[in-house]
Formats: C-alpha cells, structure tokens, sequence
C-alpha cells in the first residue's frame, strides 16, 4: 500500500484511505460548483441543506450539519474490527525476533533467516493480486477468518517444532510461504472492511494505524521477553494465539449486507483480474501514486533499512538502534494521532507535504549526528509517513466504487512492494561504491524529489476528498456515496450524473463533465 501501511503497515505503502467530511459536513466542499444547476449536500452555497433526492431516484439523506458535530467512529463492530488487527499486528511485529532468535539457536545463519521471511514475502506479493480478485467474489469476512485460522495452524506447527527441536529449514519456509499464501487472501479484503464498519472512515484508518503502531513498539520487546524467560516456541505459540484472537473477533463481526448494486460481477476470475485492472489504470491519482512510490522504494526505503541498522549499531551499538527505532515507532503513533484531528479537503497533497518529513530519518542517520539528533529524526519521520498513510489510505477506500475496491488495494499493495527487493539489494553495492552515509543522504534528497513529484501531478494534488457510505445507511438502503468532481478526469458529457460516486455508463469515479446540470447524491448510501 503506497502509504500507511508503512506499505499503509511495516513497509511504506500506498496504503489506506480517506474518510468521512471534515467536522460532520455531508460534504467537503462547500463553495459554489463551476457550472449551473449543481447540487452539493450539506449546505454550500451550491445547494440546499435539506434532503433531496439523489441520481438513482431513492431518498436522499439529509446532510449532517457543523452543529451535529463529529461523527463518532466506535461501535461494537468496529471496536472487534479494531481489536482484531490491533492483536494481529502485535503478533506479526513479534515474529521477524522468533524467526531470528529460533533460527540461530539451531545453528541456521544470517542467510537461512533472510530466506525464511523472503519465502513469506514472496508469496504474500505473488498471490495478493489473486486474493483481491477473491475478497471481490466471495465474503471478505469469511476469507479473512479462514486466513487467520491457517495461519493459526501454521504457527502451532512452527512452536511444535521449536519446541521439540526439530527444526529444518524448508519446513520453516514452507511455513513461511503457507503465512504468507494466507496474508494474501487476507489484506484485500481489510480495505472494503473499514468504510462498511465506520461511519468516520479517516477517524477508522487514524485509530487502527494508532493501534498497529503501538503494537510494533510492544511486539518487538514482547518477543524478545518470551525469548529470554521462556523460548522461541514460545514466541510462535504466543503469535499462533494472536491468529486465534484475530479470527475470534471476526467471527463475532456483523458486517452490514452489501448493496447488491456495487457486488463485483463475477463474469470468470481471468475477467475480474482484468476488470480490475482496466479499474487501476483509469485512475490517474491511482496509479500515479504508485508509479512515484516505486521510486521511493527503490532509492529510500530499500536502501534506509539495512544502511541505518548497519551505520547506528556499528557507531552506536546495538541498545542505540533500539532506541532509533523506536523513536521511528513513537512517531507513527504520533502521526496516526493528527490524522485523527486533521480533516484536510486535498487529503493527498496533505499527505504528501507530511512526506517531506521522512527525509530527516535517513539524512540525520547519514550526516553522523549523534543518537538524540536521530532519534528525534526519526520520530518527525515517522509521523510524516504515518499521516500519509491515513491519507492515503482513506482515498482509496472512498474514491474507489465497492466491487472492485478489494482488487485494486491487492493492485496497491503488489504495486507498493514490488520495488522494496530491488532498492534492498541494491543498498550493499551503493554503499561500497559511495559510502553507505553518503547513500543516506541521497536517500534523504530523493524524500524531498518524490514528495515533489507528487505534488507535481494534478490529479494528485487537486483531488477532492470524498465520503464513504455510512454504516448506518449501509444497512437501511440508502442510495448512494458523496464523490466531489477531482481533477482526474474521465467524463466528457454534459449533463453528467454521479449516482454513489460512480459515472453511469462507464463505471468510472470522478469523471469530469463540464459542470452543467450536474447532480450528486446525499451521502449514506450502501457500500
């Protein structure tokens, strides 16, 4: 995921999406729209306050007002959705020190550990394309049960053999690619999830990215405990348990029923993938993020992670990189925390001027300042990539029509990490032909290059956030979602009606007329 997840998670990501109008507005905009005759819910001074009827002819709802106030983001459902990924995320970030830690116990090297989370890695990126096609098709909920359950079993296996001491490469690896198989069916459907749960979508992805940041400053310190006290089986059947927890509070979920309408048409897996496709590319803002994230990937991060690990515990020592790192941590928290309070109408060019921030991670590190001076640039770091990825993340989820919003965050996500192995593989032959600090400072000049370009791209910088269907109007039938006109462009009739966000005719969000006699439904439609 371009984004938040650092990949929107562990690596930067494209990652999750834009929420609900800033302060309770039905809408985010509120000024006049360029031609006569447009309609904007919620009181602008194009348009009525009260409700009306939308596109699709059904009952409009009347736009909520500053005076409601904020809407409120918790409920039982979200709260389990929240809960389960809060514990996932804690036994994922406990894993890499069980791996590391079990591995070298039974005499395996450096390389046999590199292998066992690249056989995870490798099929998770291959197989998550296909996962997003599935999450389309069948109930995301019960693809993302039946993912932690597997990976429950996985993982039981894993502490049974830690514990017993047979322990045998391939048969870690194929764990690996068995986790890694599951985390593919698992991660599309996480993003069609949010918008049917919370009635805040930007308030959702802030509190989750809050959760999974706390989650990988305890994971790590976690593991290491159960390594020290009792053993790495321990780790993996703690980790096995967090599946468990996962699965548990899925199982407990009551999604609200899809609107038949925006179920994906399932005209034959080869013609999905391919729908899903054709939806990616037509998005400029889409693909243009991740077109820009790659170059992040390749001349940033790939390098940033093994360069500054092998810089501060060869300067510092080990206890230092903990302490970096876990300013790096502290930062997302912080970060996740703003994209709770901030509602920005460009949510995008907010993001990415919150990007230029991560330059100071790599620049402190590879300028030789001292532990402080990086600590404090990575925690700045951290919350700029942080914000992005709320920002990021909640574009996708409320730009993108429901029936194919799993296919392209699997598109995201493949996108966001297919160029992380070459900027990682790279990092050793830069650093021994400029000098790994000098890699870093070029990692740091390149932040600031990719934060531009972004910005650079009008259907970037001008898109206009959008709100999400409302949980509660998911399941009361109302008609359609609340998508403002952006630069992106795709419309070219006059007289253009958006019914739920979606041009008629082409499937295609945010086309572009001319702005004469358009209209745009209430929000709180279905999902």
């Amino acid at each position: 995921m371009a984004g938040g997840g650092l990949s929107s998670g562990g690596v930067p990501s494209s990652g999750e999406g834009v929420g609900g109008g800033g302060r309770g507005r039905a809408l985010g905009v509120g000024g006049r729209g360029p031609g006569a005759g447009r309609r904007d819910a919620g009181g602008g001074h194009g348009g009525a306050g009260g409700s009306h009827r939308g596109a699709g002819g059904g009952a409009g709802r009347r736009g909520v007002s500053d005076a409601a106030g904020p809407r409120k983001i918790w409920s039982r459902d979200f709260g389990l959705f929240f809960t389960a990924r809060a514990v996932a995320k804690l036994g994922d970030t406990m894993l890499p020190v069980a791996l590391a830690a079990g591995l070298l116990q039974h005499g395996y090297g450096v390389g046999a550990v590199g292998l066992a989370m690249a056989a995870s890695a490798a099929c998770f990126a291959g197989l998550v394309i296909f996962g997003g096609v599935f999450a389309d098709r069948f109930s995301t909920r019960l693809l993302m049960i039946g993912a932690d359950v597997v990976r429950l079993g996985s993982q039981s296996v894993a502490a049974t053999l830690f514990f017993t001491g047979h322990v045998v490469l391939w048969q870690i690896c194929v764990i690996g690619a068995v986790n890694g198989a599951a985390a593919a069916i698992f991660e599309p459907g996480v993003a069609s999830t949010v918008p049917r749960l919370a009635t805040d979508v930007q308030a959702a992805n802030g509190a989750i990215r809050v959760a999974e940041s706390t989650a990988q400053l305890a994971g790590p310190a976690l593991a290491g405990l159960l390594v020290a006290f009792a053993s790495p089986g321990g780790v993996f059947a703690a980790h096995a348990t967090t599946y468990a927890l996962s699965a548990l509070c899925l199982l407990l979920l009551r999604l609200p029923p899809a609107d038949p309408d925006h179920r994906a048409r399932t005209n034959g897996f080869g013609a999905d993938l391919v729908q899903g496709w054709r939806e990616f590319r037509s998005r400029t803002w889409l693909w243009g993020v991740i077109v820009i994230w790659c170059v992040l990937m390749i001349s940033v991060w790939g390098p940033t992670v093994p360069l500054v690990a092998t810089e501060v515990v060869q300067e510092h020592g080990p206890r230092a990189y903990g302490l970096v790192n876990s300013a790096l941590g502290a930062g997302t928290v912080i970060g996740g925390l703003i994209a709770l309070r901030l509602r920005p109408r460009h949510m995008l060019r907010a993001g990415s001027l919150a990007l230029f921030s991560f330059a100071c991670f790599p620049a402190a590190v590879g300028a030789g300042f001292g532990v402080a001076a990086m600590a404090a640039g990575a925690a700045i770091a951290g919350a700029g990539l942080s914000f992005w990825g709320v920002m990021w993340a909640t574009s996708v989820q409320t730009q993108v029509p429901p029936d194919a919003l799993n296919r392209i965050h699997a598109y995201d996500i493949a996108g966001s990490l297919a160029m992380m192995p070459v900027g990682q593989a790279l990092a050793g032959p830069a650093a021994a032909a400029l000098g790994a600090d000098n890699v870093l400072l070029v990692a740091g000049a390149m932040t600031l290059v990719v934060a531009t370009a972004l910005l650079s791209v009008p259907a970037i910088r001008g898109l206009v956030r959008a709100e999400a269907p409302t949980a509660r109007s998911l399941s009361h039938g109302s008609t359609g979602m609340v998508r403002p006109a952006h630069p992106d462009g795709g419309g070219n009739s006059q007289g253009d009606r958006q019914q739920g966000g979606i041009r008629q005719g082409d499937g295609q969000m945010g086309g572009r007329g001319d702005g004469q006699g358009r209209r745009q439904t209430c929000p709180g439609g279905k999902s």
